[in-house]
């Protein structure tokens, strides 16, 4: 095989079988090889000879184990070979069977002893055409490449092709005739009597006038041939002599549209397909199209997560076999895919497979049935047309968004700015997140969201405890006897409601002191800053002030009925904390840094095993119990490359088996207007009776770097290369941070005024401020202040050259070779700092193995960074100021990750770097969030992917610009 052949172009199995010379045993060889091998042409002439001789019943050497005299039951089947892992039937018997055609009118044979390159199969034809992104480094975000090859998921279909040897052919370079396994004998040599002659047609064929209207595609090539001569590319498709709506294969009738099993390689599951179309080729053989079903193994789900084998997935990927792949018949029931509340779907009939949504591989969406038909029919384009900027559509409430493992909000103040854009009103009700400080910025940004400290687990067993406490007081129903249970409070309830009166009239003096409950404010399971687990409730007690109040568990409250009544009914009410369906939106990015690349023990035989990638479950844990409209996960792009995928493909599988519709896509955060290229996964979710959002295609032409997982390269957000887009010019640093004032390493002022008018339209949309702002009056800068750095780290800055590309090799004493690694000039002595510590330190040298360009790096004004991190420290990192003696501050950082200039952060400094650096690019959630509007609108098309109107920003609801100005 040519060793540069990239791996993904590789298929996983043969499409060919051959027997081997010393055992006659049928073995797989990589189509690759055969493709670096020059066969005699007599090797290629000898397949129409070589299907006469098998009809006839002659033979050749080593044929006596291909023959066919066995009842037809019992007959050995020519299997399907797919390449991994979707099910497939063979394209390449389109290619055998042209040949065969071709030879056949020609009624000649090539000289034995005459040598031609190998012809590629149809798939290799088929794949050049593809339209794929590019995953090589510098691949454009706006771009797909159309010369890829297909990713390995999609089904293609190849005939296993039978080589025999001569005695004296002792290698594979040698061999000397290839036949094709035995086809179906040619039109006029089947009848009934004959054993060969196991799959045919029945009745009369389908009126031609008819066939080619239904199926033009098989008769435009005839037509043309006779007309202009034959094409350049015939073996793409079987042309049609004629069309047929019955067949009978080994006894069983077969219908247009029947579903059927399919013969599939030894060992495998048969495949599954619905018979689309019945005809026989010009070369006389019967075919039949099969559109295919998938399991969920065979989808991108893989093994990931179990999901009924009965349910199966149509598609539309069509291939030609020939007849005699059929096998049974199958009863395969479709019904509506259904929204499984509390797993009351309605019973599946007795049936081989029951079949409810869509598989379609661009995006790996999974979707539900066109409303007007189950029919699964080709997409004409994969992309929407773009849609003006829609009216506000008036709606009682606003839709409501939780945002778990929150941060600072960058993700769903995106997702609020965007869908306010569509025209609709989202609003983040409930926000959940570890951080202390995060918390508090969001807070600070959003004062009418319930914001909550804990961890998303507590926060889950709380909303089960929560659920409970409603229907204990009748604020909501269940049958469920599990969600009915004991208080401790309840024995009060029976004392009567007079009892506290009378106890008040005949209190008596007590020397011991007493507490009494006032309110109950607050609710959490878990103590804060306490292992124990439970509920817990904190009490403001009567006559004591707010620095008395304490957390108290229910056990605890006996006698505490009407206060906890109280706070309930008023939780209750203001929705304090949500219950399963009244949620529009889940939005999350759950942590998996179990997938990072600084972890070395990374499991990546069981990743769901390490505790690190547990937040996964957990979030998929709070969808199925919430039951949002609406699912939007977010997460790095490693998650589709470790372990093969694994955790990317459980969180599909995990939304599929919830009966949610699902989609995924990779989009880079500089392709919707920032300077930074910072790509991440994005995972739609959505309930059946909903629109799937689309992903919104880029705005700015952007390259993408880095490398993307072979199975999911179809689900980059991108153009397909020769579409019509008009996409603005990429944004560089000087575009975001221009305009800010100079400040120093020591900056310790939390707000400071603009100096300078925007000089950039980025600039002026990024200093906008909305009604909800939190100060009109006095606009100004908050956080715009740098990591401080120490005395040592400071002075080696102010010694890095204020120029494009500085870094510490252009320090004194550091000499690069020619195989770019740095090593100590012995010339030079080496310089040391005041503190008596080197200028240039040892780690800056060894990094990377002496490689990296990194320590104390620059940034340049025409540059775009790679990805904004939660650290601000310069040893390893490119993150000084262009022209300024310090690292980028909190501001610019939230500048680079579209963070509006209003927005305020809380806490120590690295805290509010980490809060930046893990947020979710806000332009980007504004983009996903126009499109989700646009489903909420009805106003989305079944494909996966949105163009953006161009002045969608424009048209927002009225701002105010800061600026300079304002000040005086």
């Amino acid at each position: 095989p040519n060793s540069q052949t990239k791996p993904q172009q590789i298929p996983k199995k043969s499409p060919l079988l051959f027997f081997s010379h010393s055992r006659s045993l049928l073995f797989h060889i990589p189509l690759i090889h055969l493709l670096s091998v020059s066969l005699p042409l007599t090797l290629l002439s000898s397949l129409p000879a070589a299907v006469d001789a098998v009809s006839s019943g002659s033979t050749a050497p080593h044929s006596s184990t291909m023959a066919r005299s066995t009842p037809a039951t019992q007959r050995k089947r020519k299997s399907v070979t797919p390449s991994e892992p979707q099910p497939s039937a063979r394209k390449s018997s389109r290619t055998e069977a042209k040949k065969r055609a071709v030879a056949a009118d020609d009624e000649r044979q090539a000289p034995p002893e005459a040598e031609i390159e190998v012809i590629p199969s149809s798939e290799e034809a088929t794949n050049s055409s593809s339209t794929t992104t590019s995953k090589k480094n510098g691949t454009a975000a706006t771009k797909r490449a159309s010369s890829r090859k297909k990713p390995a998921e999609e089904p293609t279909v190849d005939a296993p092709v039978e080589v025999s040897d001569t005695e004296d052919s002792a290698e594979m370079g040698s061999l000397k005739q290839i036949r094709p396994v035995k086809s179906p004998a040619k039109k006029g040599k089947r009848n009934s009597d004959d054993e060969d002659s196991d799959a045919r047609f029945l009745g009369s064929p389908v009126a031609d006038k008819d066939a080619r209207e239904r199926w033009p595609h098989r008769y435009a090539k005839k037509d043309a041939k006779q007309n202009k001569g034959s094409s350049e590319d015939d073996d793409e498709l079987i042309e049609a002599l004629r069309h047929y709506t019955r067949a009978l294969v080994d006894g069983i009738q077969y219908e247009l549209n029947d579903n059927a099993h399919v013969k599939a390689a030894d060992g495998e599951d048969s495949y599954i397909c619905k018979i689309v179309e019945m005809f026989e080729g010009v070369d006389g053989n019967p075919y039949f199209t099969a559109q295919w079903y998938y399991r969920a193994k065979d989808t991108i789900i893989e093994d990931a997560y179990q999901i009924d084998k009965t349910r199966v997935f149509f598609s539309e990927v069509k291939d030609d076999n020939p007849l005699d792949c059929l096998l049974k018949k199958l009863n395969i029931v479709m019904r509506p895919l259904e929204v499984d509340w509390e797993g009351k779907r309605s019973p599946v009939p007795d049936c081989d497979y029951h079949c409810d949504a869509q598989y379609l591989l661009p995006y790996a969406s999974f979707v539900k049935f066109p409303s007007e038909s189950t029919e699964a029919s080709e997409s004409s384009s994969t992309i929407s047309q773009s849609c003006e900027v829609s009216q506000p559509n008036e709606k009682s409430e606003p839709f409501t968004l939780l945002d778990l493992y929150s941060g600072c909000g960058g993700m769903s103040t995106g997702l609020c700015l965007g869908s306010k854009l569509s025209g609709q009103q989202l609003v983040t009700k409930w926000a959940v997140d570890l951080n202390k400080y995060a918390c508090e910025s969001l807070k600070l940004n959003h004062p009418g969201t319930e914001v909550r400290n804990e961890s998303v687990e507590d926060f889950l067993a709380l909303l089960l405890e929560w659920e409970k406490l409603c229907i204990r007081f009748s604020l909501i129903s269940s049958d469920d006897p599990e969600k009915k249970q004991a208080y401790p409070f309840d024995a009060e309830e029976d004392e009567g409601e007079d009892s506290e009166g009378d106890d008040d009239d005949d209190e008596t003096p007590d020397d011991s002191e007493s507490f009494e409950v006032e309110n109950i404010l607050n609710i959490c399971y878990g103590k804060p800053d306490d292992k124990d687990r439970g509920l817990y409730f904190k009490v403001q007690w009567k006559g004591y002030g707010p620095e008395y109040d304490t957390w108290e568990p229910l056990d605890g409250l006996g006698n505490c009925l009407k206060a906890i009544r109280d706070f309930v009914t008023n939780g209750f009410n203001r929705k304090m904390l949500p219950l399963p369906g009244s949620i529009d939106v889940i939005c999350g990015g759950p942590p998996c840094q179990g997938i990072s690349g600084f972890n070395r023990f990374r499991n990546k035989d069981n990743p769901l095993d390490d505790e690190k990638n547990k937040q996964l479950i957990v979030y998929m844990d709070v969808v199925k119990y919430l039951r949002p409209k609406y699912v939007l996960m977010e997460n790095v792009v490693d998650i589709l490359k470790f372990a093969d995928g694994f955790l990317g493909r459980y969180a599909i599988g995990r939304l599929i088996e919830m009966n949610y519709q699902t989609r995924v896509g990779m989009l880079a955060a500089g392709a919707y207007g920032l300077p930074q290229f910072r790509n991440r996964v994005f995972l739609w979710g959505a309930l059946p009776t909903l629109d799937l959002p689309p992903y919104p295609l880029p705005t700015h032409d952007v390259l993408v770097r880095g490398v993307f997982p072979n199975k999911f390269e179809r689900c980059v957000v991108a153009f397909d290369e020769g579409c019509n887009f008009n996409v603005k010019k990429k944004l560089l640093l000087a575009d975001a941070l221009s305009d800010l004032p100079p400040v120093e390493n020591g900056e310790t002022r939390d707000e400071m005024p603009y100096t300078k008018e925007p000089e950039t339209e980025f600039q002026r949309l990024i200093r906008l401020r909305t009604p909800e702002a939190l100060d009109l009056s006095s606009p100004s800068l908050n956080s715009h202040r740098p990591y401080e750095l120490n005395a040592d780290d400071y002075e080696r800055v102010c010694h890095i050259p204020k120029k494009k590309g500085a870094n510490f090799r252009d320090l004194p004493g550091v000499r690069v070779r020619d195989d770019n690694k740095v090593e100590f000039d012995p010339a030079i002595e080496r310089v040391l700092l005041k503190s008596k510590k080197p200028l240039v330190p040892d780690y800056a040298m060894s990094f990377v193995k002496g490689t990296s360009s990194k320590p104390f790096a620059r940034l340049w004004w025409d540059e775009t960074v790679p990805t904004v991190v939660t650290r601000a420290e310069p040893h390893n990192q490119a993150i000084l100021h262009p022209e300024q003696d310090r690292v980028l501050s909190v501001r610019e950082n939230a500048r680079l990750q579209g963070f509006p200039d209003y927005y305020k952060l809380v806490g120590p400094i690295k805290e509010r770097y980490i809060q930046v650096g893990n947020a979710v690019a806000v332009p980007v959630a504004r983009a996903l969030g126009y499109a989700l509007g646009m489903a909420l609108n009805h106003n989305v098309e079944r494909a996966p992917l949105l163009t953006l109107p161009s002045d969608y920003l424009e048209k927002a609801h009225p701002t105010t610009p800061a600026s300079s100005q304002d000040e005086a």
